[in-house]
C-alpha cells in the first residue's frame, strides 16, 4: 500500500511539472528596441527556466501603443496562460486587457501600470517617487533655484506621467521654473531624445539643468556625449542627473559625462512577472501592487553596479 501511495504522488508530482511545462506566459515591452526592456527579458527567460515554464518575449519594434495592442490581442486568440504587459498607452490597452480576463487569461502590468484596467496586478517603480528623487538629486548638485527643462517618452505612458508630477513637484515646490516646450517627447526614440536635450540647450543656453525621465538619450552614446561636450565647452556648472542604470548608462557615468543615475530595476520586475503568472495561472492570489526599489549612482559606487 505504501508503495502505491508513493507512485500515485510521484506520478501527481510529474503530472503537475509536465503542465507547468507546457505553460506560456507572454512578456510584452513597450518597444523591442529599447535596450532597458532587454533586461525585463532576461529576468523574465531566466526566471521562466526555474520554474519549468516558458517566456515569450514580443513587443513591437519600436514605441507604437497601436501595435502593442495588436500583438496581446494576438496573444489572446492564441490563448496562452498569461500576459504581462508594459502599458504604452494607459487607455489603448483597457478593452483588450478585458478581452483577456474574460478569457480567463491572468493579466498583470510591468514597468507601466494602466491602473484603471481588468489587471490583477502591477509590478514595478514607484513612478512619483522616481521623479521626485530625480528631482532631489538636482537640488541636492544645484541647491539654488534655476530654470529646467525635461523629456519624457510618450505622452500617454502611465509610468512616465507619473515620474514628471513628482519631478514637479519637488522642483516647482522649490522655485524652480520649467522653460518654453518642456516637456519634449521623444518617443522612446534614443536619437530624437539625444538631439532634443541639444536643442533645449541651443534654445535656452543660460538653462539651469536638463533632466529627463526616462535614459533614452544615454542609448545614442556618441550623440548624448556630443551633447555634453558641447555644454561642457561654455558650461561647467550644468548637473547631468539622469534614469537608470544598465550598463551603457553606468559607463556613461563612469567616462564623466553624467553626474548621478537613479536606476529602475527591470530585470527584477521580468523575474517577478513569471512568478505572478504562474501564481495567478494556479488560482492563487498575488498582491496587487509590487514596488521594486531605486538605486541611486554616483562616481563613488559606480564599480559596485558595473560588477
Amino acid at each position: 500500500m505504501k508503495t502505491l501511495l508513493m507512485g500515485a504522488v510521484g506520478a501527481l508530482a510529474l503530472i503537475g511539472a509536465a503542465q507547468a511545462a507546457e505553460m506560456k506566459f507572454a512578456l510584452i515591452p513597450k518597444g523591442m528596441d529599447n535596450p532597458y526592456f532587454d533586461l525585463s527579458r532576461d529576468g523574465c527567460m531566466a526566471e521562466a527556466k526555474k520554474l519549468g515554464v516558458t517566456c515569450i518575449y514580443k513587443g513591437p519594434a519600436t514605441h507604437e501603443p497601436a501595435t502593442e495592442v495588436q500583438i496581446m490581442q494576438d496573444f489572446v486568440t492564441q490563448g496562452v496562460d498569461g500576459i504581462a504587459i508594459s502599458v504604452a498607452d494607459a487607455d489603448s490597452v483597457t478593452g483588450v486587457i478585458k478581452q483577456a480576463r474574460d478569457a480567463n487569461i491572468p493579466v498583470i502590468t510591468f514597468d507601466a501600470d494602466a491602473p484603471n484596467s481588468a489587471r490583477q496586478a502591477y509590478i514595478g517603480t514607484d513612478n512619483k517617487a522616481m521623479g521626485r528623487e530625480l528631482g532631489q538629486q538636482l537640488i541636492k548638485a544645484h541647491p539654488k533655484a534655476g530654470t529646467f527643462a525635461t523629456q519624457s517618452g510618450g505622452p500617454a505612458a502611465q509610468n512616465l506621467n507619473e515620474r514628471l508630477a513628482g519631478l514637479y513637484e519637488v522642483l516647482k515646490g522649490a522655485g524652480w521654473t520649467e522653460v518654453k516646450g518642456s516637456p519634449a517627447f521623444c518617443n522612446d526614440d534614443a536619437a530624437l531624445a539625444a538631439q532634443q536635450l541639444t536643442d533645449f540647450y541651443t534654445a535656452n543656453p543660460d538653462i539651469s539643468a536638463i533632466i529627463p525621465v526616462g535614459g533614452w538619450a544615454l542609448f545614442a552614446p556618441k550623440a548624448y556625449q556630443n551633447f555634453v561636450n558641447t555644454v561642457r565647452e561654455k558650461r561647467k556648472d550644468m548637473p547631468l542627473v539622469m534614469p537608470d542604470t544598465l550598463p551603457v548608462e553606468l559607463q556613461t557615468l563612469k567616462d564623466g559625462y553624467a553626474d548621478v543615475l537613479v536606476g529602475q530595476r527591470p530585470y527584477e520586475m521580468g523575474e517577478k512577472a513569471m512568478d505572478a503568472l504562474l501564481k495567478l495561472k494556479k488560482g492563487e492570489k498575488v498582491d496587487p501592487v509590487t514596488i521594486v526599489g531605486l538605486d541611486v549612482v554616483t562616481k563613488d559606487n559606480v564599480d559596485k553596479f558595473l560588477k
